[in-house]
């Protein structure tokens, strides 16, 4: 299957349009793709961003939230990496409190080998820092707070591995290692290279881990990056919306059967399992 580059349009818009025209479903896509109508008969079902509408809200916001995801996974003894929120002091000091930034120089100081700055929700890897200095914790601090509510800082630690799990229904549709480039980020969008993963230990063992995470969020359709450090797994975060742009223009056949699947399950539920197109 050849991806319609020419187009301009994400492979995840691309995906879904394939999908309904294969199953009589009217694909109406709006704000440059970012909101897509589907509509079959007297049901309706939206697509926003890189999210099906599968998940429920909470758990939708929990996945969105870093802080919250590390906070629940934590409660439940999922191995994960910390994730301390700090909100934007513009919110008000009754919000934010007096010590923020105290806190903040206290966990610098806690982590000689560094502290990690992003926003607390967001993903891609944008606005991401690596902090080893007062003078960088307040400028990054500045630069993320420009931007969002709240940030987290998590202690910088060695990757040694990072892999991507994607769940539908607890099962691992896609399971790839994300190889970094020049960058010390694992982030696709910063030049990472992925590659899926075969059968063995290592795979096993990351979607065990991620199958974990999922059940103690409550998500059916998600992304999930778990890393290796010091020898261990643990969970770096969850995402809701499924993205996989980088994977689908090495592997689109993939990809698209993912999303076959995800949408079969959105329109499964409402249809009772009835997707051949109308007469």
């Amino acid at each position: 299957m050849a991806n319609d580059s020419a187009s301009g349009e994400r492979i995840f818009v691309q995906a879904i349009r394939r999908y309904c025209a294969e199953h009589g479903i009217a694909v109406d896509v709006r704000a440059g793709g970012w909101l897509i109508a589907m509509r079959r008969g007297n049901e309706r079902r939206f697509a926003f961003g890189y999210d099906i509408g599968l998940n429920s809200a909470i758990a939708h916001r929990l996945a969105n939230d870093k802080s919250a995801t590390a906070e629940v996974l934590t409660l439940e003894r999922v191995p994960c990496i910390p994730h301390h929120l700090f909100l934007n002091p513009k919110l008000g000091r009754n919000v934010v409190g007096a010590g923020w930034r105290e806190a903040m120089v206290e966990l610098l100081g806690g982590n000689p080998q560094g502290v990690v700055v992003k926003p607390n929700e967001g993903t891609s890897g944008r606005s991401v820092f690596k902090v080893t200095t007062e003078a960088e914790l307040d400028r990054a601090a500045s630069e993320v707070f420009s931007m969002s509510a709240g940030l987290v800082i998590s202690p910088y630690v060695a990757i040694e591995d990072e892999v991507r799990v994607v769940l539908l229904d607890d099962r691992p549709r896609v399971v790839y290692s994300k190889q970094r480039g020049t960058d010390w980020r694992h982030n696709l969008d910063a030049g990472a290279k992925p590659v899926l993963l075969e059968d063995g230990d290592v795979r096993a063992a990351c979607v065990k881990l991620a199958s974990d995470a999922a059940k103690t969020i409550g998500i059916v359709f998600a992304s999930i990056d778990v890393v290796r450090v010091n020898g261990e797994w643990k969970v770096l975060e969850i995402n809701s919306g499924v993205m996989m742009e980088a994977l689908g223009k090495l592997h689109p056949d993939l990809v698209q059967a993912t999303y076959d699947a995800a949408l079969d399950r959105v329109f499964g539920e409402s249809m009772s399992g009835d997707l051949s197109p109308s007469p």
